[in-house]
């Protein structure tokens, strides 16, 4: 039960991480919140690690998580260019099935949930995917959430003078938006399989690991693209925030693998885009679509059909 617990956490902070990034580019461009929340998490990591006293893992143990914040962050260059030119409804869902890479994993070395286990992963996986797939609307401020920890926004940010109702990819965009989502999926399983990879030696030294790994990606490619940041000070609070959430979801996911199957918590902690479609119907509202209410429903069920058996 702690490891599904700790699992559920992690999806909450990265849901609540990815609607308050997606409020919080309506005040600061899309790259200061990302490079912004990024600082926060690293500086966060290594007060805990250090105030912990934790020694040092060496780096045959922190080599697993500082490939897959290498991953990780490949994959959310990749989500947000396949958002920019392909539809939400498409790319979202595809990136959302990022937890199958650890599941299967968990599966090939070992591990054998039970039958009531498997058809809860198979309803949680289905309720995600259900929930991802939408459609922007004028009236949406948040956007798709299928990347752990970084702002939900709408694909009409992406794409400078295109709208969210006039605009529509030609099928050769649509067809590399695709590729772009499945290399995104496949970065953010790979990233997942890192933090069990380092948390089986130390979970405080995976998440400092992968705030490490991705901090040094970014700045690589803040120096080879120099964005105009935009930083403003009414978004300090939520780049914080953001920053803040997505190293505890890191933590606790960390902590998770090393008390739970991978296969079952890999599941568990991908359920943030649910969070985030959640939050943004009780927050401002939203309209969810019928097939999103039935996403959530089938989720909570998975969920429920997990931590019972």
């Amino acid at each position: 039960m702690l490891a599904i617990a700790l699992a559920l956490g992690a999806s909450l902070c990265w849901g609540s991480g990815d609607f308050l990034g997606g409020l919080t580019t309506r005040r600061a461009t899309l790259w200061a919140v990302v490079v912004g929340s990024q600082a926060v998490g690293l500086t966060g990591a290594v007060l805990v690690v250090a105030l912990a006293g934790r020694p040092w893992i060496g780096l045959s143990g922190l080599w697993p998580v500082l490939l897959g914040g290498v991953a990780g962050s490949v994959a959310l260059m990749a989500f947000y260019k396949a958002l920019a030119i392909g539809t939400m409804s498409v790319v979202a869902p595809i990136t959302a099935t990022s937890a199958l890479i650890p599941f299967l994993w968990g599966l090939a070395t070992g591990e054998r949930p039970g039958a009531p286990q498997l058809a809860g992963v198979a309803l949680a996986v289905a309720g995600v995917l259900a929930v991802s797939r939408q459609r922007a609307r004028d009236r949406d401020s948040v956007g798709a959430a299928a990347m752990p920890g970084e702002p939900a926004v709408e694909p009409a940010r992406l794409r400078p003078g295109a709208g969210t109702a006039a605009w529509a990819p030609d099928a050769a965009s649509q067809r590399r938006a695709v590729v772009l989502a499945v290399f995104g999926a496949v970065g953010i399983g790979l990233m997942l399989l890192g933090f069990d990879g380092t948390a089986s030696h130390d979970a405080l030294w995976a998440v400092l690991g992968e705030r490490i790994s991705t901090a040094c990606f970014f700045t690589i490619v803040l120096l080879l693209l120099r964005p105009r940041l935009g930083f403003r000070r009414a978004a300090l609070p939520g780049i914080v925030a953001v920053g803040l959430l997505d190293t505890s979801a890191n933590g606790l996911f960390a902590l998770a693998t090393t008390h739970g199957f991978l296969s079952l918590v890999a599941v568990l902690g991908s359920l943030y885009p649910v969070v985030t479609v959640v939050l943004a119907y009780l927050v401002l509202r939203e309209r969810l679509a019928p097939h999103q209410v039935a996403g959530v429903l089938c989720t909570l069920a998975g969920v429920a059909l997990i931590a019972g058996a």
